[in-house]
């Protein structure tokens, strides 16, 4: 049972809902809307908009302020997947990851696999890595557990015959990247139908520049990261949406934690 006081619900407008137990849907104060398929991310970024400083450890978990009700939302996003798209960057950041709903969140784990054993699905999701070059760990915990590596030829050559025996290796079609629209259509084949990435802010450009992502979720931190000699990265890099596409979210929810908001955009 968690003891996180509720969330305030600011706006919600209707749709598909996800029904969650009540260990979840009391303090979140509703369920989740979301369709049985979907593609959808979760991020959380300052008040000017960073969501990632490569060169400070932990930057998650800095970025959100420690904030326990962000750890709440992500395992009860990762609770809803029945698969977890990566990049290499989030593995590299994450040397210890497994990406469980749990694990983010402890006081809650009860709730979590009750709503995995709703949804008929396996105790914690499977994990979907992408990556051009090869160039991962190949001893992280998440390979032992099974994850599918998606990568470029190139990159299965660098990786040939080093990942543990349990991980799984596909080659989809790129050089330079990881062709997203067949790695979703590759994961969709095999069944899996809500997919939650948290991947970070190039492969979401990626997923969004080629109109796969359906639902964004957003923590906004009443942090202010500025701009300083250390690269930080905003929602979407290295895609150029505007003015010749206009990607226009609309909003499906607000809550409100404390000094925290918490947005829900419908992407597509």
């Amino acid at each position: 049972m968690t003891g996180l006081t509720p969330f305030e619900l600011l706006h919600e407008a209707p749709g598909h809902d996800l029904e969650l137990p009540a260990a979840l849907s009391r303090p979140y104060g509703g369920d989740l809307a979301l369709p049985e398929r979907c593609l959808y991310a979760n991020f959380v970024a300052t008040v000017d908009g960073v969501v990632a400083i490569p060169g400070l450890p932990g930057s998650n978990r800095v970025i959100s302020g420690g904030s326990e009700a962000d750890r709440f939302v992500m395992g009860t996003l990762r609770a809803a997947a029945d698969l977890v798209l990566i990049g290499s960057g989030t593995l590299r950041a994450s040397p210890t990851g497994r990406w469980r709903p749990e694990t983010v969140y402890p006081p809650a784990a009860d709730g979590f696999a009750k709503l995995r054993r709703s949804l008929g699905y396996e105790a914690s999701p499977r994990v979907a890595i992408l990556t051009a070059s090869g160039s991962i760990m190949h001893d992280h915990p998440v390979l032992g557990d099974g994850a599918i590596v998606l990568t470029t030829e190139s990159g299965a050559a660098r990786l040939g015959g080093r990942l543990p025996d349990a991980a799984e290796l596909t080659v989809l079609p790129g050089e330079t990247e990881v062709d997203v629209r067949a790695a979703v259509a590759l994961l969709r084949e095999r069944g899996h139908r809500r997919i939650l990435s948290e991947a970070g802010p190039h492969v979401f450009g990626s997923l969004v520049e080629a109109r796969l992502v359906d639902d964004l979720f957003l923590t906004v931190s009443p942090l202010l990261a500025g701009r300083g000699a250390a690269a930080s990265y905003g929602l979407v890099e290295d895609a150029a949406l505007l003015p010749e596409r206009n990607e226009e979210a609309r909003l499906r929810s607000v809550r409100l934690h404390g000094a925290h908001l918490f947005l829900h955009y419908a992407l597509s």
